[in-house]
Order: C-alpha cells, then structure tokens, then sequence
C-alpha cells in the first residue's frame, strides 16, 4: 500500500497499462484507499447533489433496451408528448419545492418508429423531438428559472447548438462502449442508438460545442470488468481532448418486471465500488464520480469510501421515471448518510462550478443569466434566500452556529482549515493566497471554526467593547461622469421607489447640512458623491472650506481616491500636492471606498473607466504618508470569486504593513437589485449571508494585528446580520448616517438613519459593550447636544 500513498501525494492519471495492473493486482480495500483519498484531494469533505424535477417529456423511444420500463408505446401512454402547460405545472411546483434544475428526460427520436409521435410533432409545429425539447425547455427557463439539464440521448452538432441555448447542461450515458453488447441476444441488440461508435462521435461533438456533459457507465447488463475499464478510458480520452465532462456516472443495474432482464441478478455491491473506485483512479482527483443514492438504499456511506464526491439529481416532487421502483431518499437522510462518512452535504446545480467559474463559451450568455442569480462565489447553490441590503431576517441556523457558547473541539473541522486557522491565530506569518480563498470556502463546522476563531482574535485585540461613530452622510450629487457597472446611484436613475433624480448640492448647502448634523449630536460627516462634469479640484476644497467656516469643529471624513485623484487631475498638480490642499481647508481623513475589487480583471468587468488597483493603492499610501488616515472596503459578490477576495485582503496588508495609516476595514457587500450589470444577466445576486460574515471573519484573521478594526455595515447586513458579523470577528457598526442615498439607489432597504439608541440596544443585545467613537476611533462624548432623530426633531416642532 505504501506505493499506492505515494503514487497519490504526486497524482498523474494512469495510463491504460497501469490501469490494468492497479485492477488486477490491488485488493478492492487498497482500490477504495485510494480512491476515497484522490476523492478528498479534489473535493474536501463536500459531497453534492441538484435538487430537481424530472420532467418525462416523451416516454416513447426507438430504442428497446432490455433492462428499461421508461420507454413504452403509444397505446400505454396518453399523449405522445407532454403539453408545454403539463410541463410548467410541474416545473412551478418544483420551483416552489427549492428544486434549481429541471431534468429533461426523454426516449431517442421517437418519431423515427412510431407515427403517432410524428403527427403530434406536426400538430405542434415542430420537425423533431429536440426541437420540441428546446421550445419547451426555453419556456421553463424563463417562466421559472429552473436549469434545464437535456438528457436527450445522441446529438448532432447542430442539436447540440439548438438545445445550448435553453440548457445549462445536457448529458448521455455512453453506459459501454463494448460493441459485443449489441449483438444479437445481447442486451443492446434492436437498438440503433447505442451504437457505442455512435454515442462516442456525440459526446465529442458536445466537448467541440462546449457543453458541459453528464454521461457514465451501467454495470451489471452483460459486460466485463475490461469492458468496463475500457468503457471509462474511453471517456477520459475524449474528456482530455475538449474538457467538458462534468460528471461519470456509475450506474449499477437494477431488474425490472416486465422486461427481458428481469431474472437477471442485480451486479453484487462489492463490483459497484470496485467500478466507482476505478473510475475515480482513472479520472483522478478533480473530476465528479456520482452514484444514484436511490438505486443503493442503506449504502450510501460505502460508496462515499468508494470515491464518490455526488448524489446526482434528487426531486423532492418528482420520482425517478427512469427507476420509479426505486424511491429517493429524503434530503435529511441523505445529508444524514453522508455526515456518517464523515462528509458535508451541498446544492450544487446542474452545471458545475468549474464551468461557471472558467473562462470560454461554456455557457450562452442568456443561461448564465440564470445560473449566476442562483449560485455562490464558488459556483456551488445559495444556501438561503438572505440578499444583502435587502433581508431583515437571517436564518435561525445562522443565529444558532454563531452564537453558541459551545466548545470548538466538539466541530468537525477538516485537516486544511484547522491547519490555516492554526497559523492564522498563532503566528506572524501572512497566509498565503490559497488559504485566504480556502477560508472564503469553508461550510459546515468549517465555516463556524473560521468565525470563532476571528471571534476569538477580536476579543483579544478590542475587548467586548463595540464602537459606533454619530455621523451624517453627505452624498453632494448623484451626477457621474462614470459608468461603473454595479451603481444604480449615479446620474438619477430611475425604476426603484429609492431612486433620485439627478441633484447637486452647492458648498454652502453641504455646509447648512453640517451643521444640522452638528446640532443633532454629529462629530463626523462623509462627504462623497459622483464625478460631475463641472467639478474641478477647487469644487472639493470649496466644499470643505465652506463646512468648517460654518461648524469648525466637525471632522470631515470625505472623498474617495477617485475624487482626489480627478481633482489633481482637473488642478493639474499630484494627488499628493492636492490631498496637502484638502488637509489644509479642513479635511481629516479619507474614505477608502472606490476600491471595489483591487484586480484589474474584474475592475475591467465592473469599472473600467475608473482608477485600476495600483492607482487606488497609490493614492492611500500618498495620504498615508500626509498623515491623512484612511479606512480601507472591499465591495464583493458580483463578478469576483474568492481568489480575488484573497488577493484584495493581502494588498491592503501589504499597503498596512508599509504605511500603518488604515483606520479600519468595512467590506461592502454587494447590493444586485438595480444594479446595471445585474439587471443585465452578467453577476451574481449579492454575495450569501455565509460568503458575508465570512468576509468579516477573514479580515479579521488575514490583516491581524496590523488592522485593528473590522466594522459591520448595517446598510449592507441589516441589524440581524450585524449581530451575526459581531459573533465573526467584528468589533464597530459605523456610524448613525442620518443620510444614505448611494446604497438605497440599488434596491436596498437599509440605509437612512440609525439612532445611536438602536444601534446600543443591537450592540447590548449581543452582550458587548457600546462605546461611541469619533471618526479616528480614540473617544467621543455620548453627545455634545444630545443626539435627535429626524421623528423626534418633527414632533418637538
């Protein structure tokens, strides 16, 4: 066994020769040791599933397969088709169920055999069966939002472009390419279609259309251990080649009544984990080997030792048309059978997060519309329904991970997590790029570990004190020569009950709104809005000029990089000559929004036209070094994927380490509603209420102790998700605001005003501490007049 370790630690996938040899000469114990370790190498402790309705479509088929009950006659079924509305009552209710993918199944070319099928395809006004399949498919797509996944058996390039359009995936099984399993008396004679020749050239043609692919293997039907091995070589020499098989399916026979198989005996479940095990050896660490959980009842956990990493498609609603013998297990059991095996069980949909996440055509670009409003940063399902900016609530499953009072040694933390964690918590050394973004994928008891952990940081960084700052936010104007892809504040949009027209305030009426927060109890206001065209350099200083002659003892917190580098720009002078202006009329410390995504990749997708990474950086560290102290945010979950998380946290490290002039770290999730480039099919929905505490949690360990500060915004989480965020690393909820118009422009439902009242009774509520801060963290009085809400000032009027 000590070969096989080894041969695991450096994994190539085998060639056909060693192949054989690891079949013949390794006991199925030593097969499955190592299969179930390249398993873990590829995919953690996570083992997935796709929550789906399966949608017969036609049962008709003019194929005759020996072992299959699916496929029937005209007489036997009422209608040769489902209609489009019998189609969609199963989709809405399955939509209804949670249920993200609707699987289409279907015999092949059924109008080639039976007439009945041809003239309903007539009446219908379609010239084939995959025609008709992708009319309906198309319909479910955008009445429901389900995935259609098309198993519609062989395919030409040109079906396979038709059907693209409608699908986010599509999937055959080759089940073996044994040609003898065609003859005569064998159990694929008079069937045209698995031709294995044939169903090969069709799933090349899907890896040349570049469409990710569901196929596999049926064991137990007359073929051997070779052909089996032979089958799966098969697949991977076309899988190698184009690179879209997203999954193999090991599919073990099951005898049905009523058809020419039915005395032949099921194949024994030690051959069902020697095939798994082998595929997962031939196909190696990353690629999906799945096993139906309903065709194996009662050995669920074998299989997961077998190398399996997925469930395959289970219906809450639906049976298995295909094996309606054979009942699914409920999702409590099945995440039950897996926890067994000591594994986490997750949604995925059904197409992969490999082919969501990489570059090229995977996807048409109306599918992935679709795909990106129901998946995470990983590409994997969105556990709740939480929205940033939007959700009061958050799942009671969150409140009672979080907020426990439990030990951390009765979770079930994987090997890689608690080995980040422990150099995190316990050394000066900065995590490397690939364990901040393995922190942004943590699930499950991993995912608590991550959060008492940062927890356990802010504790002995900040105490059990919870800091807020009394301010206003000042937006002057909502007029933007910029056209960054996410805003929905700029140039007044309309379509939302919180959009603006476009305004500009003057100076002095910036001022006259100083000074009512002033009066109000204010020591702070944020001053930042669009790019006007008519602004210059002499705009911002005028508007500083104009706050501190009227209320000279407010702190003004105001512009951006953006805005400092466009007035240098319009002065002609360096943003260091003009930030020494601005420090010079008043302003104090600089909001360090407008960072985004410090990637220029990803800032191409979101914001093109405004400053790229090194710039941003650059104009902090100038301010830095004027001894003018700035915050630091991140905005995430549209475009970006954890790896860009990571290398945005590890910049500001590097900045924080040569200038130490951050005050604080606020991430900003991103709010989709009105966002243009969400509202145009091209991002995600807002990152999960998991990726959101999360980005608090690994903040805190990733800039540790260099940044002292990680706040919670209420805007973005809401008061319930504070509280979590708070239990996660955080230690300050920012300010009252008084005003905020740029995060209610894109659909949010926070954002106006936040008493200090409201805000000690969260902070009191999570047994912290309040303590109201001024902007640079270091004491503020209660309040210098005594603080009064917009309602209180009305009645006492």
């Amino acid at each position: 066994m000590n070969s096989l370790v080894s041969f695991t630690s450096n994994y190539e996938l085998p060639g056909t020769e060693y192949v054989y040899h690891l079949a013949e000469n390794q006991s199925l114990e030593e097969l499955c040791d190592l299969a179930s370790d390249l398993r873990d190498k590829g995919h953690g402790n996570i083992v997935t599933y796709s929550k789906k309705v399966f949608i017969p479509l036609t049962r008709l088929c003019r194929n005759v397969c020996h072992y299959c009950t699916f496929a029937t006659t005209p007489k036997n079924v009422p209608t040769p088709y489902l209609s489009v509305d019998e189609v969609l009552d199963i989709a809405r209710k399955g939509q209804e169920m949670g249920c993200k993918e609707a699987l289409f199944t279907l015999g092949e070319r059924p109008e080639l055999r039976y007439k009945e099928a041809r003239e309903t395809l007539d009446e219908l006004g379609f010239s084939s069966t995959l025609e008709y399949v992708a009319h309906v498919a198309g319909i479910v797509l955008k009445e429901t939002g389900l995935l259609p996944h098309i198993n519609s058996g062989i395919m030409t390039p040109d079906e396979l472009s038709m059907l693209k359009k409608v699908s986010a995936s599509m999937g055959m099984m080759l089940e073996s390419s044994s040609d003898r399993l065609c003859q005569k008396g064998m159990v694929h004679y008079g069937s045209p279609d698995k031709d294995p020749v044939l169903r090969l050239r069709s799933i090349e043609a899907a890896g040349e259309a570049m469409v990710p692919f569901t196929t596999g293997i049926l064991i137990g039907i007359g073929e051997t251990r070779l052909e089996r091995l032979d089958s799966l070589l098969d697949l991977r020499r076309v899988h190698q080649k184009y690179g879209h098989i997203q999954e193999i399916i090991v599919q073990n026979f099951v005898p049905k009544d009523d058809t020419k198989m039915a005395k032949v005996s099921p194949p024994d479940q030690s051959e069902l984990l020697w095939t798994i095990a082998m595929a997962r050896i031939i196909f190696g660490p990353s690629m999906s080997i799945q096993a139906p959980p309903n065709l194996n009842p009662g050995k669920l956990v074998s299989l997961i030792g077998a190398g399996i990493n997925d469930w395959g498609g289970v219906s809450p609603l639906t049976p298995d048309h295909v094996n309606p013998e054979s009942p699914w297990p409920g999702l409590d059991v099945l995440a039950s059978e897996t926890q067994k095996a000591g594994k986490l069980l997750l949604e995925r949909t059904t197409v992969y997060p490999a082919y969501i996440n990489q570059k090229g055509d995977w996807l048409d670009p109306v599918v992935r519309s679709y795909v990106l409003k129901l998946v995470d940063g990983h590409g994997l399902g969105r556990e709740d329904d939480w929205l940033s900016g939007k959700s009061v609530s958050v799942p009671q499953s969150f409140v009672d991970n979080l907020c426990f009072n439990g030990s951390v040694n009765d979770l079930n933390i994987t090997a890689p997590i608690a080995a980040i964690l422990a150099t995190a918590t316990s050394s000066q050394i900065a995590l490397r790029l690939d364990e901040i973004a393995t922190l942004f994928n943590a699930r499950g008891d991993d995912f608590v570990a991550v959060c008492k952990a940062a927890d356990r940081v802010r504790h002995q960084v900040c105490g059990d004190e919870v800091s807020y700052v009394v301010n206003r936010n000042i937006n002057y104007t909502n007029i933007c020569t910029y056209s960054c892809s996410f805003c929905a504040f700029s140039k007044g949009k309309k379509g939302t009950d919180f959009a603006e027209a476009p305004y500009l305030k003057s100076a002095d009426q910036v001022a006259v709104l100083a000074k009512e927060a002033w009066d109000r109890g204010a020591t702070e206001v944020c001053l930042q809005g669009g790019i006007h065209p008519d602004f210059t350099g002499q705009t911002y200083l005028d508007i500083c000029k104009a706050v501190k002659d009227l209320v000279p003892e407010i702190h003004i917190h105001g512009f951006s990089p953006l805005e400092v580098s466009h007035g240098a720009e319009t002065l002609g002078v360096s943003v260091s000559n003009f930030l020494g202006q601005l420090k010079d009329v008043g302003l104090s410390t600089l909001p360090g929004t407008a960072a985004e995504i410090l990637t220029d990749e990803v800032r191409a997708l979101i914001c093109p036209d405004k400053l790229n990474s090194e710039q941003w950086l650059s104009g902090i560290e100038e301010a830095h070094k004027l001894d003018l102290p700035t915050t630091a945010t991140i905005m995430f979950g549209h475009v970006d994927t954890y790896q860009d998380w990571a290398i945005h946290l590890q910049k500001l490290l590097e900045l924080q380490l040569k200038t130490g002039g951050l005050t604080e770290f606020v991430p900003l999730s991103f709010v989709a509603e009105e966002a243009p480039i969400y509202k145009r099919g091209l991002s995600r929905s807002g990152p999960t209420l998991r990726e959101s505490i999360l980005m608090h949690a690994v903040s805190r360990l990733v800039l540790h102790p260099h940044v002292k500060n990680i706040q919670a915004s209420w805007v973005k989480m809401g008061l319930e998700g504070v509280k979590l965020c708070l239990h996660a690393g955080a230690n300050d909820v920012g300010g009252t605001l008084m005003n905020e118009s740029i995060t209610r422009a894109a659909g949010a439902a926070h954002g106006q005003e936040m008493t200090p009242q409201a805000l000690e009774a969260l902070i009191v509520g999570c047994d912290r501490q309040p303590r109201v801060r001024r902007t640079n963290y270091a004491d503020a009085a209660p309040s210098h007049v005594g603080y009064q809400s917009d309602e209180l000032r009305a009645i006492q009027l």
